[in-house]
């Protein structure tokens, strides 16, 4: 039995769309004329996705915060003794989003055929990623489903709360700089042509730094809107640029040099890798296999590169702290961390509080970045407004010498 998106006309010739279990996509036709409903399209759930993964979609994942939120309905549902089945089911009922519900039941479906539900999630790899399946086909290798899911949905409630922090933390300065840009453009293209009118019939010179004011005035003026279609192409090569492997790690190892952005990157990078690992290990899941599903969470390419050799090392029989260390891309409390667990045979407790401390570090960073610069942006746009007021009432000061 699978699970199938239908559109069927009602008697009064209205469209309905919603999901329905069936063996096949007849059968699920046939229910439907029994409501007294016309189908005019009936797609598998499986089978709609896999399509869309082909092609341009701007609907291709799950929210971080629906994911979580499924993990954790359904971690509660199999640790209360629910069958895996019911509890799919259950969960596909609770949830008011279509897409969720028709890719909970494609699961389902695949449950009911005798599939692993790690197999079942398989089915949508755009939604559930490697770590996600991993656990569970651990999980379930091991018997204990109910306290890994619950572990999974820490894990995953935890990277929705540094999202979300990291996206409120950075929507005041951003926010702030628009503000800025615009008041300052503002005054430049409106408000200092208008002001520069009176002054244009004296034959006197005009100060200095009106005429630098005047000259910016012209530019905005005459190139801003080219300006801002340099900026925007500028971008495009860039992020073209970047498609390049080769490019994306020279850029990548270029931002772990640099001295504010290198140290977030590199904290950000190793609390991903350090707590993916841990919940990979604390699941049961082989070590090697761990070390590359951790590793493939790592969006820095150069510290990518830098876990796969250490991998190889592991493979060789090397510790992985050790093998992690030559690097020297990661911290070295985390390298500590890592080696301590590795000696005491605790090493995914050691690997989660390397996450942790991580993450407060780099919490206390971002807090610290965000509480400067949004004084320093005010700073720096009252010093530009107080320029350009300046450069107005200069030549005002100076009013009786430019008309005598």
């Amino acid at each position: 039995m699978g699970a199938f998106e239908y559109t069927a006309l009602d008697a009064g010739g209205r469209e309905r769309k919603g999901i329905l279990e069936g063996d096949t996509a007849r059968h699920v036709r046939q229910l439907l004329r029994e409501r007294q409903l016309l189908p005019v399209s009936v797609t598998e759930v499986a089978q709609k996705e896999a399509t869309q993964q082909k092609k341009f979609s701007l609907v291709r994942r799950v929210s971080a915060a629906d994911l979580a939120l499924f993990t954790r309905q359904l971690a509660t549902l199999v640790r209360a003794g629910l069958p895996l089945e019911e509890a799919l089911l259950a969960v596909s009922q609770q949830t008011e989003k279509p897409r969720i519900q028709s890719i909970v039941l494609g699961v389902r479906s695949r449950v009911m055929e005798g599939h692993t539900l790690a197999d079942g999630l398989g089915e949508f790899p755009r939604v559930f990623p490697e770590i996600y399946r991993a656990t569970v086909s651990a999980g379930e290798q091991t018997g204990h489903l109910d306290e890994i899911m619950e572990r999974l949905a820490d894990y995953t409630e935890n990277r929705e709360q540094i999202r979300q922090k990291i996206l409120g933390a950075m929507l005041y300065p951003i926010v702030l700089t628009i503000m800025c840009f615009g008041i300052v453009s503002g005054l430049l293209v409106y408000v200092v042509p208008k002001v520069v009118e009176v002054f244009e019939s004296s034959d006197k010179q005009l100060p200095l730094i009106t005429r630098m004011l005047i000259t910016t005035s012209d530019f905005f003026r005459d190139y801003g809107l080219w300006l801002i279609v340099a900026l925007v192409a500028a971008g495009f090569l860039f992020a073209r640029w970047l498609r390049n492997p080769d490019a994306r790690r020279r850029w990548h190892r270029f931002q772990l040099r640099m001295p504010l952005v290198g140290k977030l990157a590199r904290g950000f990078n190793t609390a991903r890798f350090t707590r993916t690992l841990s919940i990979l290990s604390g699941s049961s899941v082989p070590v090697l296999e761990a070390l590359r599903i951790a590793g493939d969470v790592v969006t820095n390419l150069p510290m990518r590169d830098a876990v796969r050799e250490a991998a190889q090392r592991v493979r060789e029989g090397a510790p992985i702290g050790r093998s992690l260390a030559q690097s020297k891309l990661f911290p070295p409390m985390t390298i500590h961390l890592i080696s301590s667990g590795e000696s005491s045979g605790e090493l995914d407790s050691m690997l989660e509080r390397a996450a942790v401390s991580q993450e407060r570090e780099l919490d206390g960073l971002i807090a610290a970045m965000v509480g400067l610069l949004g004084p320093l942006l005010i700073i720096t746009m009252g010093l530009f407004v107080m320029g350009i007021v300046f450069a107005m009432l200069l030549p005002i000061f100076q009013l009786n010498q430019l008309i005598h």
